[in-house]
């Protein structure tokens, strides 16, 4: 392939080039690629596989020539790589020069300039060097019987309450008719019969269930509510709303007792069962939150064992995603309590920080990744592409097949999976120590690392 290729920049990690493929090396692809495909075309007035190549230009010329500029771009990209022997970090961006029209044409030369962040030179620590403590929690023997308490407890039936004082408790279940109306209209969704709701549970918006308390069975309530100015049916959202609400029965909560009876309504077959599975998850969550903890302790020695300079283009990308979520939580109210006080200036610079570490991270990861030939199988792939589309529940099908069409997805599946098994491979060779934790300190939220903010 001919092509022109000229250096325009060279500071530190990035590289600019200007590179130009001839308008005659264009015009010859676009030759070679209308005689491969002339005798495949069917076209009326034309004996198959006979259609003249002036008549295949006028008819698809201009598709064609945007097939032959993208192999361009992609082949003369390559080319500038090898050639200069660049590791890029990231995919270079192209820029277009000079007009495009004119190049589709066939009348001037596809003219571009290609910037690319290269991949620093480092040596990565060597792992067999690293000493961590990994925190470990064994859930006891009380803390199973509590949880399976809680599971008892949410498991409670309810039986109606008898006599002739009865009055809706807090905790209580009633059962009741209503309809809704806002401005004296009845409104859509509004309206419903033989509703089963336990008071204090939350189940209906804010004032509701509260004004439910004391109401006898067979009596008649008119609930006045505000609906949440966030409300999910914009329609609704903020406007005053009156329920005529028929109490139909009041019933008490009647605790199930955690036994053998209770294990087989749940599909065990004893309490002991019930116990057995209550305390294999919580050692699921344990071991979890301790693979959590040790990873995060890794990560931090990690990033202070490396000091390399950083490909722009790939912190600027990282901090511009970090950045956006900020500014989304700022106008919803939602930063975290330790970022409400400071200033745009502040945040700017210790998120930065935070861009620059995930990079450092990252790259760290990759390079060793690289050294050990770690790779994702495509039977991982396929595993985290089903598990991601059964999120979807009916639409499963439909989101499995879309993920596997799209390589960008693909791609944001993988590299989890990448990370978490050169993780592994480093905790493999690192040297690790359990220590016994409390619970409240196996499960405490992770301050960033010293230097990171203030």
């Amino acid at each position: 392939m001919s092509l022109q290729i000229v250096e325009k920049s060279g500071e530190g990690l990035s590289r600019v080039y200007g590179v130009t493929v001839p308008v005659a090396e264009l015009a010859e692809r676009l030759e070679a690629r209308i005689k491969e495909i002339a005798p495949t075309l069917n076209v009326k007035g034309f004996r198959p596989g006979k259609v003249p190549a002036a008549h295949v230009r006028r008819l698809y010329g201009k598709a064609l020539m945007s097939e032959v500029v993208q192999q361009a771009l992609t082949e003369s990209t390559q080319k500038v790589l090898d050639d200069n022997k660049l590791r890029p970090a990231g995919d270079p961006n192209l820029t277009p020069e000079g007009d495009i029209e004119a190049v589709m044409d066939g009348k001037a030369d596809l003219a571009f300039e290609l910037a690319v962040d290269l991949m620093p030179e480092f040596e990565p620590v060597d792992a067999a060097t690293l000493s961590l403590e990994k925190p470990v929690y064994e859930p006891t023997d009380a803390e199973v019987d509590e949880a399976v308490a809680d599971l008892a407890k949410q498991n409670r039936t309810f039986e109606p309450r008898t006599g002739k004082t009865v009055k809706a408790k807090d905790g209580d279940q009633v059962v009741i008719d209503f309809i809704g109306r806002v401005d004296g209209e009845a409104f859509e969704g509004g309206t419903a019969n033989d509703v089963e709701l336990v008071l204090g549970s939350g189940q209906f918006i804010p004032g509701f269930e509260e004004q439910l308390v004391g109401a006898k069975p067979d009596s008649d309530v008119t609930v006045k509510v505000t609906f949440p100015a966030e409300y999910q049916a914009a329609h609704l959202a903020g406007k005053d709303a009156e329920f005529e609400t028929k109490v139909k029965e009041v019933r008490a909560p009647v605790d199930a007792p955690a036994d053998d009876e209770f294990a087989k309504r749940l599909g065990l077959e004893s309490l002991q069962a019930l116990k057995d599975l209550v305390k294999g998850n919580l050692e699921q969550q344990y071991a979890g939150a301790s693979r959590f903890k040790l990873k995060r302790a890794l990560l931090d020695q990690l990033d202070t064992k490396h000091d390399f300079p950083l490909p722009p283009k790939m912190v600027e990308a990282e901090f511009g995603s970090i950045w956006q979520q900020v500014q989304q939580d700022k106008e919803a109210g939602s930063l975290p309590p330790e970022d409400k006080d400071k200033s745009e200036e502040q945040l700017e610079k210790e998120y930065r920080k935070i861009a620059e570490r995930r990079v450092r991270l990252g790259l760290v990861l990759a390079e060793i990744g690289r050294g050990a030939n770690v790779t994702v199988t495509e039977q991982e792939l396929s595993q985290a592409i089903l598990a991601e589309a059964r999120k979807y529940g009916p639409q499963a099908q439909q989101v499995f097949n879309l993920l596997r069409e799209n390589p960008n997805a693909q791609a944001q599946l993988r590299a989890p999976i990448f990370e978490d098994k050169v993780v592994d491979l480093i905790l493999s060779k690192a040297k690790v120590e359990e220590k016994a934790v409390s619970k409240d300190e196996l499960l405490k939220e992770d301050d960033l690392p010293e230097g990171y903010t203030g």
